[in-house]
């Protein structure tokens, strides 16, 4: 017989499955013990959230916490997480002025993030081009929940290329520990030609960034990362793809047996190159960049099919005067996104008619699975982490400036309307939002590790 519950709420319950119409959830000491319909357990407390939604809290498998010094941080990248309703952020190894590269590195960066973080948080590690993939046990000992390289060099130290070679020898080291390795898929060759041939041409406006960085600059890399994954028997993700073909690519390999995945960043879900680009310029700079609205719709039609794996921000929050240069190529590349994401993601299928169930595998199911965190996280389902935000059909405009919780004041989803809103975020049970405050204070997350890393060398 169940024990009195700590804390039960009811409403719209969303499983990955199916929505539990009048639902509940009840928790003891942070965890799911009862999921169900009709007559709740009974409890020290119940919230009835009534007709809102109560989904499982999202994990946004791609934040950049720490790309500019002094800028953004933990404490304020988990605090627009509290607000968004994501519960864990997986934060990428391209710290300014410190590639995680090494097990002491990524260790005094938990540290760091425990005394900062207001939500759960996990972290990826990388390699230093010169240093191959000596270094990957240490990082799994250490908690490396996957490992990132990228096909392009933004940066010889900061944001390193990795070479096939040194890929296909990290991989096959990542191989052993059954982790997964993501990738930023940008041939390094064509984008360094076609930005050349732009630049040479005088072209600065909005249309620069797309046309230095064509589809197929994508879907080369792509071939180059799943070869490699499929060769060395490692887990390969593409962390972002902006067209349809390269959703194409990875549904082929998994047809053919192979373990390869892929990301659709939220924003290429919901910006244009013809509408938003052509409006914000620099705020809309990403690499790889937005593109033109007929292939936004190819991913809709991937993601309704099953072919996207998970859906992230790629959250970083440049200040604004690198996000300003009328040059378009001159810009950052990166925008915010923590805040919206869940909402962004259910304005996309409330509008295409899709269940919020795609909300709770995309943004909680598939990166718990993806990264080895769902013995803890990313469903409402007993024994996990009562992760949880409750979303209300409450429609209003995204102003990033007005809320408090961003440490910048802009955004490219300025503006828009947004049918649901975040009305509270559960981390193991805790209130950490609720009604636009965060009540979590920085040192409230928890270094989330995988269970299921293989330490010994096969």
């Amino acid at each position: 017989m169940l024990a009195e519950c700590e804390l039960v709420l009811t409403g719209k319950v969303v499983l990955t499955d199916r929505v539990i119409e009048d639902g509940y959830v009840a928790l003891i000491g942070g965890r799911i013990v009862a999921i169900g319909s009709g007559d709740a357990p009974k409890a020290k407390q119940t919230i009835n959230y009534k007709n809102d939604y109560i989904l499982p809290g999202a994990i946004d498998a791609q934040v950049h916490s720490r790309s500019q010094k002094d800028q953004e941080g933990f404490a304020w990248s988990t605090r627009s997480a509290a607000a968004g309703g994501v519960t864990t952020i997986v934060d990428m190894p391209y710290d300014d002025g410190d590639l995680i590269c090494n097990a002491e590195r990524l260790s005094l960066k938990a540290e760091e993030a425990k005394r900062e973080c207001r939500v759960d948080f996990a972290l990826y590690g990388t390699c230093h081009p010169e240093e191959g993939a000596a270094k990957v046990q240490e990082m799994v000992e250490a908690g490396a929940c996957s490992f990132k390289f990228s096909t392009f060099g933004t940066h010889p130290e900061r944001f390193p290329r990795i070479p096939p070679h040194t890929m296909y020898e990290c991989f096959a080291e990542i191989a052993k520990f059954g982790l997964a390795a993501g990738v930023h898929n940008e041939n390094h060759e064509m984008v360094t030609h076609m930005s050349g041939q732009i630049q040479a041409q005088g072209i600065t406006d909005y249309t620069a960034h797309g046309l230095s960085r064509p589809a197929i600059t994508e879907t080369l890399a792509m071939a180059e990362i799943y070869e490699i994954g499929a060769v060395t028997g490692c887990s390969a993700h593409v962390v972002h793809c902006s067209v349809g073909r390269g959703y194409d690519m990875c549904a082929a390999y998994r047809q053919q047996g192979f373990d390869t995945t892929i990301e659709a960043c939220v924003h290429y879900l919901t910006l244009n190159e013809e509408e938003h680009v052509a409006k914000l310029g620099g705020k809309a700079k990403i690499n790889p960049p937005i593109r033109p609205k007929a292939e936004v719709e190819k991913l809709w039609a991937h993601l309704a099919a099953g072919n996207v794996t998970l859906v992230s921000t790629d959250h970083v929050s440049w200040s604004e005067n690198r996000k300003t240069d009328p040059n378009m190529l001159k810009n950052s590349s990166g925008v915010p996104g923590l805040e919206v994401l869940y909402g962004l993601l259910l304005k996309g299928l409330h509008e295409r008619g899709l269940p919020f169930t795609w909300a709770a595998r995309l943004l909680a199911k598939n990166p718990a699975e993806h990264f080895r965190l769902s013995h803890r996280k990313g469903a409402i389902e007993i024994g996990k982490d009562a992760d949880i935000v409750v979303m209300r059909h409450a429609p209003y405009r995204y102003k990033a400036g007005e809320s408090g919780h961003n440490v910048v004041d802009w955004s490219p989803y300025e503006g828009m309307e947004l049918p649901y809103r975040p009305v509270a975020t559960y981390v193991r049970g805790e209130l950490v939002f609720k009604d636009g405050d965060v009540i979590a204070e920085p040192g409230n997350g928890d270094y989330i590790t995988p269970l299921t890393a293989k330490i010994e060398k096969a």
